[in-house]
């Protein structure tokens, strides 16, 4: 499949074989997965920032209460989305 053809105006994915479908589809499904990732990085970066900078940065670096404060702010907001993501699981394997 040549990517060129993919936007022009007069794109129509019923002419694609069945293989480029898929490895379309599996492109669109690699790009949402980026999103994603990049959407909960930016919520990670604003909530820990407002959360722990309470000042200006002055030569660069943080102070050491904003550094730990940032550190646990971003190992909370893992730790919970794990406990989401295996919670979710266990809901989606109960409706099996």
């Amino acid at each position: 499949m040549d990517s060129s053809s993919l936007t022009s105006p007069n794109f129509d994915i019923s002419k694609l074989s069945d293989y480029d479908k898929r490895d379309l589809q599996q492109q669109i499904g690699n790009e949402m997965q980026k999103a994603k990732i990049q959407e909960s990085i930016h919520n990670l970066t604003d909530i820990c920032w407002t959360k722990c900078i309470t000042g200006g940065i002055s030569g660069g670096k943080l102070s050491s209460k904003e550094e730990s404060c940032t550190q646990n702010c971003v190992e909370r907001f893992l730790e919970a989305n794990t406990a989401v993501l295996k919670h979710l699981e266990l809901m989606r394997g109960e409706m099996s």
